[in-house]
């Protein structure tokens, strides 16, 4: 199956899987919200694996020059330094969703349960907050650093911001989601995962505790 028959596919199959049998009216408005913002989240991912890749390919032809050649690519350091921005900032973003970011639950899971889930809430909110920042401040920052120029690229300086905001929505997009338990509306299809609530963080909890099971037996 070539590339254009696989978006015909996609886009065949995109009207079932918004207006799902046992979703409502309203839940149908935000499967299909969530849909364009899981669609843009792919392209998102694929355009991080390639910026990896090019970060790759750019660092080993800087070696290559420096070690061979004797001589350095003028451009590779900025180039490659400004890529690793834009993944940092899609990194934040694929954290929040997969619950990958650091946290210390050793006195989190001593509280009551009612207690637990109110501290998640407002770290939750916190996160929102967090993200509504980075779109904020960085479109703000964006702007105001497009009329200066990198030294080696002579690329506008906001080119390396410009990731910023991307991150904050979809930090956002999936805060949010977590704060109404509303991932059900999500479309895992798409990026080619089955459908799951659960984190890479409670698998892990759960392969733990499973060991653990185990060595005591």
């Amino acid at each position: 199956m070539n590339l254009i028959e696989k978006i015909k596919g996609f886009f065949a199959s995109a009207p079932a899987e918004i207006c799902k049998p046992e979703f409502n009216a309203v839940e149908k408005v935000i499967s299909a919200i969530t849909f364009v913002f899981d669609c843009i989240y792919r392209i998102l991912l694929e355009f991080a694996k390639l910026v990896i890749l090019v970060i790759v390919i750019i660092v080993s032809c800087e070696v290559f020059a420096r070690l061979v050649i004797h001589r350095s690519i003028m451009w590779s350091e900025e180039v490659a330094l400004l890529l690793m921005v834009w993944t940092a900032f899609i990194a934040m973003a694929i954290g929040v969703e997969k619950g990958l970011h650091i946290s210390i639950s050793l006195f989190f899971n001593m509280f009551p349960k009612v207690v637990q889930v109110v501290i998640a809430k407002i770290n939750t909110l916190a996160t929102i907050f967090f993200g509504y920042i980075l779109v904020v401040y960085g479109i703000k920052l964006a702007s105001m650093t497009m009329n200066s120029t990198l030294p080696a690229t002579q690329w506008p300086a906001g080119t390396a911001y410009c990731m910023m905001p991307v991150g904050g929505i979809f930090i956002i997009y999936f805060a949010l989601l977590d704060l109404f338990e509303a991932k059900k509306y999500r479309h895992l299809a798409i990026e080619g995962e089955a459908g799951s609530d659960k984190t890479d963080q409670q698998i892990v909890e759960e392969m733990r505790a499973s060991k653990k099971e185990e060595a005591n037996v």
